[in-house]
Order: structure tokens, then sequence, then C-alpha cells
């Protein structure tokens, strides 16, 4: 039978246990995953198809087994899924930048992002930038964090305001990810892919300032194409002001929701 070793294929007699097999094929490792499972059993008799990731702690893995590690705690057919999934995310600030994020953590195989604007003091209370990237386009910013996060998503940035003109840059995208301040904005977008991308789903978000509670944010489906996260009444112009904590529920559960989408759990 077949066991894989941190992604490679290792051929296994029936009846072998996990201790066993790393004995003869990892000595020296500390930490152990077994099928998504941190510290499992040593005693489990291993099964055709089991996926052992194995390495030491505080040493980089070969370039070959960083990919399969890194996705060790994901189920391996959701994490195939997620790889040849194309999001694109539509502003790269407090929702944006967390949402994007994330995706690239859960192994999404293409972002398509698209922001205008550049890193400013005042982002750096809930967008993830850093200082010295102030005065930076912010799709630079996104790229270059990325780059350090995970080498296993593909970024298709644009430095360009997004306009009905110009929204077919998300054609290859499966989900599209609404992540605007401002009301206009939002509308514009929905409505131009409803209009010249109609097979997409958009998951947009209303209502995310405040210090209110979180149970406030919920999700709304309003077709089977559209999706808003948030509570739909709670407006930077209000004066409540914008808060990592609150704007970041927000953008986890747009990201969770993409990713529930893909692997079509979200019905």
């Amino acid at each position: 039978m077949i066991v894989y070793l941190n992604g490679k294929p290792v051929e296994v007699s029936e009846g072998v246990t996990l201790k066993e097999f790393l004995k003869k094929h990892f000595p020296g490792f500390n930490i152990i995953i077994h099928n998504t499972v941190l510290n499992p059993d040593f005693s489990l008799i291993l099964e055709n198809g089991d996926r052992v990731s194995a390495f030491k702690k505080g040493e980089m893995p070969e370039n070959l087994s960083l990919k399969s590690l890194m996705f060790a705690r994901q189920p391996e057919h959701y994490t195939e899924k997620l790889q040849d999934a194309v999001v694109g995310i539509a502003g790269l600030g407090g929702l944006g930048s967390v949402v994007g994020e994330n995706l690239v953590r859960a192994g999404i195989g293409k972002l398509v992002v698209a922001d205008f604007d550049i890193v400013e003091p005042p982002n750096l209370n809930r967008q993830r930038y850093f200082i010295h990237q102030i005065g930076k386009p912010k799709v630079e910013a996104f790229k270059e964090n990325m780059g350090q996060v995970s080498a296993f998503t593909k970024i298709e940035a644009y430095n360009i305001k997004i306009s009905r003109e110009n929204v077919d840059i998300f054609k290859d995208c499966s989900v599209i990810v609404e992540c605007f301040d401002n009301p206009e904005a939002k509308a514009m977008l929905v409505s131009a892919v409803r209009e010249k991308l109609p097979q997409k789903v958009i998951v947009a978000a209303s209502g995310v300032a405040g210090f209110h509670s979180e149970k406030t944010i919920t999700v709304k489906k309003i077709s089977d194409k559209i999706y808003i996260v948030g509570d739909g009444k709670s407006e930077v112009s209000d004066g409540i002001g914008l808060v990592a904590t609150r704007v970041g529920i927000a953008a986890s559960i747009q990201s969770h929701l993409v990713v529930r989408i893909i692997l079509g759990l979200e019905k």
C-alpha cells in the first residue's frame, strides 16, 4: 500500500504502525501530523492513502516538502480544490488585505487583486501592512507581504480604480470579494459584475464600522450569486470609527465564505 510522507508516496507493508514507519523513513522527527491530526497515537496502524507530515521543530524543510507541510492540517482533497481556484479581491484595505492573507494561507491557487491607493499611516490600525511600506502602492505592498507567507498562490495585481469599464479583470475568477469602503463603489461593483460577469459569485460587505458586538455581523444570502457580510448599517460616515478587531471579523467571515463556496459546502 501507499502512504504519503510530506507529500511523497512511500510503499508500506500492511500492519505497519506510525511509529515503525517514522523510525524507518524519518528518524529524528519531533513534530508529527497524521491526516490533519497533530501529535497522533504512534501505535495506530497505517492505512492506504494516509498522509504523514514529519519535521524537526525550528528547521526549514526541504523545498519539496514545504507545500505539503504548510497544508498538513487541511484535508488533501480540499486543498486540491482550493489550489485550482481563482478569486478576485476588489480593494486591499482593512477588509481586502485580511481576506487576501486568509485565502493565501488557505491555499487558493490564484488571486486577482485591485486597488489604486497607497499605504498611509491611518491604515496601519487595521490593514495588513507595515510602517516601512508607507507610501507604497497597496497592490505592491500586498504582493510583497504575501510572498513572505506562501509561494503557492499566484497573485495578479492591478494598480487601478475599479470601474464598469475594467471589471473584466475578474473574468477568470469564480468568486469576487467586494472590499471597498465607499457605498457608491460597492453598489457599482455589484451592478457591474451582475451585468458583465453574471456567472460570478460576489461576497460583499456592508456595515463593519464601530465597536458594536461581533454578534451583529452576519451573512445574508441575497441570491445564489450574492452574499453580504456585516450588520448592514454601521457606516464610516457615522463617525463611529474603524477598528482592526471588528473589521477583521467581517473579513475573516468573507474569506471563510469564499472557501466554503469553492469547496461546495455553501448551500
